[in-house]
């Protein structure tokens, strides 16, 4: 069914590619920070005169991709209680990555912002090198995307989409809080993702079918086709690679496709291998937890007659997998510490997104739902 699919979509593929355009950025020159933080919006921590409250630990932010602001949450409170308030970082806020100082780190479609996460307001907004062309809204904006930050944390990677043409890996020094290189990658890099020794850098590309591999030594790259579907139905395909996650026992790219197969990759060789899985959905988010536990988030069916519907799949590193049935499509999953509790925002990069999030429990199937954010898009554990 989904090879037909993608084939009925041909003709839109033709007039789609007839509009693209090939804009990248060298990044040859830094671009200065904004110093001068907005003000927050939303519920505020109480003034007593001592400074701002500490955010606890615990604590989630999401990125309000319906707004120009990220929500801080407090997944053990229930309803509108949850909503521990919001910072202004910059329109459409897409990804999120910490960093061990505390800083949250924003891809927004004017640029990268960064957050202190402890007393909740923006340090920074760092214009991208790219020229996305005019800011704006939606699911096809231009601007940051996926985002990642090195393990030494000295620099923050973030996936720039450019409308109509391939995309840029933008380098962000972290203490200069400048663009110091922009590397060439594939069509609308939905996630960046970092090796855990930091020598290589991944950025997964919706609508190129494809893996960029950056080598943070020589800032060299190379492409490795991920088409378990094949490529037919090009821009208008809805079988494309969206997110990944690198195994933490060997450092294999995951990414799963439609709930029905899941692309290893290895990264050294290009080589890619498929493997079952059981949703039988269309799938977006997807995280791995420290014991090499699978998350993916199931959106909904492509086609409601043959496919199920929203779900979070819990996949053990022996290929075991459990199907968590889900209420209405979600986007992007984090786990926690413990694995015990999976945290999936209601945003959605498509229509039929919800303004909030589902706490899930991955031991008993559980869920409960958080009314918090605008359009919850991107998510992590502080």
């Amino acid at each position: 069914m989904k090879r037909r699919l993608a084939g009925l979509l041909a003709a839109l593929t033709a007039v789609t590619a007839a509009l693209a355009a090939c804009t990248t950025g060298d990044g040859t020159e830094a671009v200065p920070p904004v110093s001068a933080p907005p003000a927050a919006t939303g519920p505020r921590t109480p003034d007593t005169g001592t400074g701002p409250t500490r955010t606890p630990e615990g604590t989630l932010l999401v990125t309000d991709f319906g707004a120009d602001t990220v929500t801080f949450v407090d997944p053990a409170r229930s309803g509108a209680a949850a909503d521990l308030g919001s910072v202004r970082v910059g329109t459409a806020p897409y990804g999120v990555a910490l960093d061990d100082d505390g800083t949250a780190w924003v891809a927004t479609a004017e640029g990268v912002a960064a957050v202190d996460t402890r007393t909740r307001e923006r340090t920074a907004l760092i214009p991208y090198a790219t020229d996305t062309g005019p800011v704006t809204t939606g699911e096809y904006r231009g601007g940051g995307m996926g985002i990642a930050v090195s393990p030494d944390g000295r620099r923050v990677y973030v996936g720039v989409n450019v409308p109509g043409g391939d995309g840029t890996l933008e380098v962000v020094d972290t203490e200069r809080r400048k663009v110091t290189r922009a590397v060439p990658v594939g069509r609308r890099p939905f996630d960046v993702d970092v090796s855990r020794d930091g020598r290589h850098v991944y950025a997964t590309n919706h609508d190129s079918f494809d893996v960029t591999v950056v080598d943070t030594g020589g800032w060299t790259a190379r492409r490795i086709e991920v088409a378990p579907y094949g490529t037919e139905g090009g821009l208008g395909s809805w079988l494309k690679p969206h997110y990944t996650a690198v195994r933490p026992s060997d450092g294999a790219l995951l990414l799963p496709f439609e709930g029905e197969r899941l692309a290893v990759v290895d990264p050294r060789t290009a080589s890619v291998r498929i493997e079952g899985m059981t949703a039988d959905t269309h799938q977006h988010g997807v995280a791995v937890g420290d014991d090499g536990t699978l998350y993916a988030v199931g959106t909904g069916p492509i086609d409601p007659s043959e496919d199920d519907g929203p779900s979070l799949t819990v996949r053990g590193p022996d290929g075991a997998e459990r199907v968590i049935p889900l209420d209405g499509p979600h986007e992007s999953v984090v786990p926690s510490a413990d694995g015990r509790t999976a945290y999936v925002t209601g945003g959605f990069t498509r229509d039929g997104y919800w303004d909030g999030l589902s706490v899930v429990d991955t031991g008993t199937g559980r869920v409960k739902r958080l009314p918090v954010g605008e359009r919850p898009l991107g998510i992590a554990v502080l």
